[in-house]
C-alpha cells in the first residue's frame, strides 16, 4: 500500500493543475480500501489508487464514465484532471467533481422502499447501455470462477467461532447458487460494486453512485448486490419485481453477494469495521431469507 498524506497530494495538484494549487486539501475519511479521497476546495476530490491494483481502475473510469454518464438516472463521477506519476508516487490518479450525499447504512434507511426503486431504475439503466467493446466486469465472469474462495472462506469461519456464523447454512445457500443455471444471454453493463460505500443519499434517496473501478460487462446477477447488503425484505422485493428478476438470476446474484461477504468478513473483520459489519449483515439477510 502506498503512503499517501496531505503535502503529496499538494504537491501533485500544484504540480500538475496549478490553477487549483491554492485551494485547501484535507482527507475524506472513507472505508474503501483502494483509493485514498481528498477534498479539493469545496467542489472538487482528488482520488488516488492505494495499490497498483487501483491503478488500472484509474483508466477503466476515465474511458468509460464520460459515456455512461448520459445514460444513466443519476449523477456518476465527472473528471475534471488526470493525473499522471510524480513525486514519487507511481500510478496515474483523478480530480473528480465532488458529489454530495450520504452513505445510506443498512438497518437505518429513512425511504427504504423509494430508494429500491431508484436503485432498480440505475441498474436497469446501466443493463440498458449499448456501448460496443467494455470490458469484462470484476466477478463478472460463471459464478463458479468464485467456488474455491468462496469454499475456503467458509472454512476460515468455521475457525473463528465468535462470529457466530452458521457455515453449514452458508455452504447449503452457495450450493444452491452453483446448481442455478447460469447466464446465456448477451452480457449486460455492470457496476459490479454497489456497496453502500459506493452509494450516495439524501432524503433517503438515491443522488449519485460512485467508484466505477470494477464497471464492464457480464451476468445481470451481479448488480443486485443491494438486495441483501442494504435493502431490508419489503423493500427487497420492491427491488426484485421493478427489475423483473427470475428466479436462476436471483439465485446467483444471492450467491454472488454472499460470497463476497464470506470473503470480506475474515480478512476485513479486524482491520475495517464497516466492511465486516455490512458482510455480517450480508450473511444474515441472506440467511433470513432462505
Amino acid at each position: 500500500m502506498h503512503p499517501i498524506d496531505d503535502d503529496l497530494v499538494r504537491r501533485l495538484v500544484a504540480g500538475q493543475f496549478p490553477q487549483w494549487a491554492e485551494l485547501e486539501v484535507r482527507r475524506f475519511p472513507s472505508g474503501g480500501t483502494v483509493n485514498a479521497m481528498y477534498r479539493l476546495g469545496e467542489d472538487m476530490a482528488v482520488r488516488l489508487p492505494l495499490v497498483e491494483g487501483g491503478a488500472d481502475d484509474v483508466a477503466r473510469e476515465q474511458r468509460w464514465l464520460p459515456r455512461l454518464a448520459p445514460r444513466l438516472p443519476v449523477p456518476i463521477p465527472e473528471a475534471l484532471g488526470d493525473g499522471v506519476p510524480a513525486e514519487g508516487y507511481p500510478w496515474r490518479w483523478s480530480v473528480y467533481r465532488w458529489l454530495a450525499g450520504e452513505n445510506p447504512e443498512e438497518g437505518a434507511l429513512s425511504e427504504p422502499v423509494l430508494l429500491a426503486k431508484d436503485l432498480a431504475a440505475f441498474v436497469a439503466a446501466m443493463r440498458g447501455v449499448a456501448l460496443a467493446g467494455g470490458p469484462q466486469a470484476h466477478r463478472g465472469g460463471p459464478l463458479a470462477s468464485l467456488d474455491a474462495g468462496t469454499r475456503a472462506a467458509i472454512e476460515e469461519l468455521r475457525g473463528i467461532p465468535q462470529e457466530g456464523v452458521d457455515c453449514d447454512a452458508v455452504s447449503a445457500v452457495w450450493e444452491e447458487a452453483l446448481r442455478a443455471p447460469e447466464w446465456d444471454g448477451p452480457p449486460v453493463w455492470l457496476h459490479a460494486d454497489l456497496m453502500p460505500g459506493n452509494l450516495l443519499v439524501d432524503g433517503g434517496r438515491l443522488t449519485a453512485v460512485i467508484d466505477f473501478g470494477c464497471l464492464g460487462v457480464g451476468d445481470p446477477a451481479c448488480d443486485l448486490f443491494p438486495a441483501w447488503n442494504l435493502l431490508p425484505a419489503e423493500a427487497r422485493e420492491v427491488f426484485r419485481e421493478a427489475l423483473g428478476v427470475d428466479d436462476a438470476t436471483w439465485i446467483r446474484g444471492r450467491g454472488r453477494t454472499l460470497s463476497q461477504a464470506l470473503i470480506a468478513l475474515p480478512y476485513y473483520r479486524e482491520t475495517n469495521p464497516a466492511m465486516a459489519r455490512n458482510a455480517r449483515h450480508v450473511i444474515r439477510a441472506v440467511l433470513e431469507e432462505g
